[in-house]
């Protein structure tokens, strides 16, 4: 007997689905600001593995070239929008007590590394079902406080003369902007790992958070009276 059962609040859906394109638009404004003084690099001392560069023709077949003053303009319009989507859904996590179920327990861990090594078919038995296995409770909560640490970092390179003191707590102004990029690039990394899940988890996974019901096989669970 299959049957639908309540996955995802609406209110967290919107959330979700608000966020994306804002920090889809975040990271492309982040290139155009970032193609003026594209310093960073994957090395150590005089050793370089990777340089976060691009050639000037690839830069230009994505249109990125010269276009700083309206990347910034982007960057500094919807970061508000990005920090108010992002404030509201910690809000409404906090007080309809969703937390508990994003926020990694004692139990995580173990439920991660069983979660993990099922992925990786090491391990044959898939862990404990759950709204959120540990590997997803670490994750959510990672991106979380990277949101928030983008912010940080962004107010500190927006306004340093008057946030001196966010941009001294950080390291410094060139500490601040290093930080800053390599959160852009942890989203990154996140997007490609989260629509890979996806993709393997399969529409039912999906679904849940379009309409906010998942398919599941079995009757309902009873209801006690006691």
């Amino acid at each position: 007997m299959k049957r639908l059962e309540k996955k995802h609040s609406l209110a967290v859906r919107w959330f979700h689905w608000i966020n994306f394109p804002l920090l889809a638009l975040m990271v492309w404004s982040g290139m155009l600001i970032y193609w003026a003084n594209a310093v960073y690099r994957i090395g150590a001392g005089p050793y370089t593995l990777f340089r976060m560069n691009l050639a000037p023709a690839t830069w230009s077949r994505l249109h990125v070239s010269y276009r700083l003053a309206e990347g910034m303009s982007l960057h500094f319009i919807f970061m508000w929008l990005f920090a108010v989507n992002g404030a509201l859904y910690v809000l409404y996590t906090a007080i309809s007590g969703q937390w508990r179920e994003l926020v990694p327990n004692r139990s995580s861990g173990r439920h991660a590394a069983f979660t993990i090594l099922h992925d990786l078919h090491i391990r044959r038995e898939p862990s404990p079902l759950q709204k959120f296995n540990g590997a997803q409770q670490f994750a959510y909560t990672a991106i979380i406080l990277m949101g928030f640490g983008s912010l940080v970092t962004g107010i500190a390179i927006y306004k340093p003369v008057q946030f001196g003191w966010l941009a001294a707590v950080l390291g410094g102004y060139q500490m601040a902007r290093f930080l800053h990029f390599w959160l852009t690039v942890g989203y990154v990394l996140f997007f490609f790992v989260h629509v890979a899940q996806v993709v393997r988890a399969g529409w039912n996974n999906l679904r849940s958070m379009v309409i906010g019901y998942e398919l599941r096989n079995g009757a309902p669970p009873e209801v006690s009276n006691d």
